[in-house]
């Protein structure tokens, strides 16, 4: 199974309005970090989707939460 940019995106504002940025600096929360990064990467490399096993089992479980908890 892969994850697509979009999926991704909406994966990111689910973690962003459980976990908003926090602290003076407004720092993203380890959650919307995680999956930001992985966001990031995509974009560099012009990629549209990505297996679910090239990503690590943080990443893999905070999308799995996501899919459960946005339905």
């Amino acid at each position: 199974m892969d994850i697509t940019l979009p999926e991704l995106e909406q994966a990111i504002n689910y973690w962003r309005t459980l976990r908003p940025s926090s602290g003076e600096e407004r720092a993203l929360s380890p959650e919307v970090n995680a999956l930001a990064t992985v966001y990031a990467l995509m974009i560099f490399h012009k990629t549209r989707s990505l297996p679910l096993s090239d990503l690590d089992q943080n990443a893999r479980q905070l999308l799995e939460e996501w899919r459960t908890g946005a339905t």
